[in-house]
C-alpha cells in the first residue's frame, strides 16, 4: 500500500536507491522500473549518486511507454562538505543561490519540470541546526511554494534535530530518509517523531547496516517458516512499523523478490522479536 504524508501526496511503498551505482546506474534504473519499481531515489552529488543517468533511463523508459508521472522521483540537495571539486552549483554563491542551482540541475537532468520529493541530503552539524541549515531549508520551502517539488523532506537527521525543524520551519519535511540500524531500536526516536508529526519515514541500509541481526537463528527462524527470504522478511518487518524502505540491488532476481515482500506475513510476535532483536 502507498504511504500518504501530511500534505496528502501519496508515496510508493517501496523505493530502488541508486547511490554507488557508478556507470551501470542506468541500466539498473530501468531494470528496476522493469521488474516494478515505481520510485527511484538519487541525488544531485558526483561522489556517490549518477543523477543525470536516471535521467538517462528515465528516457530510455518512456519510449518504452513508461509514464513520468508513474513514477515518484527523488532527489537531494547536498551541501559542500557532501560533494567534490565537481558540485552542481557555485561553491562560491550564497546558499540559496547553491539550492537554486542544483535543482535546476536536477531537474535538466532527469528530464522533468518537477520533482515528487526533494531532500536535503543531511544537517551541516550532527547537533543542532545551524544559520546554514536554516537558510538552505527556507530555499527548500520555496521550492515546495513555487511548485518546483511536490514534497520536501531532510536526511541523515537526529531526533533532536527533527523535533526542532519540526517546531521552528515554516513548512516541516513530509519525508525523512535516515540509515537504520538494528541496534538503535532500527531509529525509533526519529520513527516515532515522524508518527506523531504523520512523516513518511525512508529507511536504507535495512541490510547492509544489519548483518549481524540478519544472521540470529531468530529471524533465520521467521524466514523459513515464513517461506521468505531473510531479505523478504527485514523489508516486509519494516512495512508493518510503518517505514518505506529502499533497496539498491543490482539483482534482477532480487529486485523481483524485495518487490514480493509484501506478500509476506509477519505476526505480531514475529514483529515483536525482530524490533527488539538487537536491542
Amino acid at each position: 500500500m502507498p504511504l500518504t504524508a501530511y500534505n496528502q501526496v501519496t508515496v510508493p511503498s517501496f523505493m530502488y536507491g541508486t547511490a554507488w551505482k557508478e556507470e551501470s546506474t542506468a541500466k539498473l534504473v530501468e531494470l528496476a522500473v522493469e521488474s516494478g519499481f515505481t520510485a527511484i531515489d538519487t541525488a544531485n552529488q558526483l561522489i556517490h549518486y549518477r543523477e543525470a543517468m536516471v535521467g538517462d533511463a528515465l528516457q530510455s523508459l518512456q519510449q518504452e511507454n513508461f509514464s513520468r508521472e508513474n513514477l515518484f522521483l527523488q532527489t537531494k540537495f547536498t551541501s559542500v562538505d557532501g560533494q567534490d571539486h565537481r558540485t552542481p552549483y557555485d561553491a562560491s554563491a550564497d546558499l540559496t543561490t547553491q539550492v537554486n542551482q542544483s535543482m535546476e540541475s536536477s531537474l535538466k537532468h532527469l528530464h522533468t519540470d518537477y520533482i515528487d520529493s526533494y531532500v536535503l541530503h543531511g544537517p551541516y552539524s550532527r547537533k543542532g541546526l545551524t544559520d546554514a541549515d536554516w537558510e538552505v531549508w527556507t530555499a527548500i520551502e520555496e521550492l515546495y511554494r513555487a511548485g518546483k517539488t511536490r514534497m520536501i523532506g531532510i536526511s541523515n537527521v537526529t531526533a533532536e534535530q527533527l523535533i526542532e525543524l519540526c517546531a521552528k520551519a515554516k513548512t516541516k519535511p513530509m519525508v525523512v530518509q535516515n540509515r537504520c540500524y538494528a541496534v538503535m531500536g532500527w531509529d525509533q526516536k526519529v520513527r516515532e517523531i515522524c508518527r506523531s508529526e504523520s512523516i513518511i519515514y525512508q529507511g536504507f541500509s535495512l541490510l547492509t547496516a544489519n548483518g549481524q541481526v540478519m544472521a540470529r537463528n531468530t529471524i533465520r527462524s521467521i524466514a523459513a517458516r515464513s517461506g521468505a527470504s531473510v531479505a523478504q522478511v527485514i523489508f516486509r518487518f519494516s512495512m508493518q512499523i510503518g517505514m518505506l524502505p529502499l533497496t539498491g540491488t543490482t539483482s534482477a532476481q532480487h529486485m523481483k523478490e524485495d518487490l514480493q515482500a509484501d506478500q509476506v506475513a509477519l505476526s505480531e510476535e514475529d514483529v515483536h522479536q525482530i524490533e527488539f532483536a538487537a536491542v
